[in-house]
């Protein structure tokens, strides 16, 4: 049983060419929820069916389909944020997020931008040796997942299984209070500890039933402290959301490459952009999307 006194670890440290640079890492973690049917379908959430056969119309995108909210779903969310210590809101309501892609038949994402189900929050992160992280939640909203698209399978053309389409998701946003690669890794693990025992998501990485956005900047010594101070961002460096991380290694592995990228660009006297990047696992590296 942890102590209820903790301190706080020191933030990573990475020595530029010229200078001293800690991380900041913020993180957005998508989970599964556990129910047998999708967030606004009566389709089954099965894994591993065929392609294309849990699809309802209104997954579909096929005209005149009105959404139900699966009230399941819901109650799991609320679960989820009382085990995380947070707000709950009595008043939630969802918005469309609009893009065009293949695998989003529908042509937006029903997700909640303004009244999301759940307010703020913590997570205790043990880090061993007394040391404890409290890392704030911002919120927790509830949204429908995408489809797949497959590139592999031919040449010249791309297939598209729309199994996943409408399956809930709850995201779960943090705040700004992960200054390492450890730390990321065991907040991750953490929350999927929480998850499984709550019973609202059962935490499988491998199958996609949990992963993180991760967001990383880097600020000299002393920055971070502003901003706390202040809760101005511009503290805190350029972020890059380093999308769709599956994995405890690749999540520690890609913030570290990340931190370093952006350092060696700041040093040479240039300006980090502030954009998408997906991590590369073979050439341990990230990249544009």
């Amino acid at each position: 049983m942890l102590d209820l006194t903790y301190e706080a670890p020191k933030p990573k440290v990475i020595a530029g060419a010229k200078h001293d640079w800690e991380l900041v890492i913020g993180m957005e973690v998508h989970a599964q929820v556990s129910s047998r049917a999708k967030l606004f379908s009566g389709a089954s959430t099965r894994f591993g069916a065929e392609p294309n056969s849990n699809v309802a119309f209104v997954d579909a995108g096929m005209p005149g389909m009105l959404p139900v909210i699966n009230e399941g779903c819901v109650a799991l969310a609320v679960k989820t944020g009382l085990g995380l210590k947070a707000q709950i809101n009595l008043h939630s309501a969802f918005d469309r997020k609009n893009y065009f892609y293949p695998d989003l038949p529908q042509g937006y994402q029903i997700s909640q931008l303004y009244h999301p189900i759940v307010g703020e929050g913590e997570v205790l992160v043990e880090m061993g040796e007394g040391m404890a992280r409290k890392v704030r939640i911002e919120r927790i909203h509830l949204e429908q997942d995408a489809g797949k698209s497959i590139h592999d399978m031919d040449p010249a053309m791309s297939f598209v299984d729309l199994n996943r389409t409408g399956v809930a998701l709850m995201e779960i946003v943090s705040r700004p209070d992960i200054r390492g690669p450890e730390e990321a890794a065991a907040y991750v693990l953490k929350l999927r500890q929480i998850l499984r025992y709550l019973g609202t998501c059962d935490g499988n990485m491998q199958n996609g039933n949990l992963r993180a956005d991760v967001n990383v900047s880097v600020c000299r010594p002393g920055q971070y402290e502003k901003y706390m101070e202040t809760q101005d961002f511009s503290h805190l460096g350029t972020r890059c959301e380093i999308k769709n991380m599956n994995s405890m290694r690749f999540i520690q592995a890609a913030i570290d490459y990340e931190a370093r990228r952006q350092i060696a660009i700041v040093e040479a006297g240039g300006s980090v952009v502030q954009e998408t990047r997906l991590y590369d696992p073979d050439k341990n590296e990230t990249r544009s999307m």
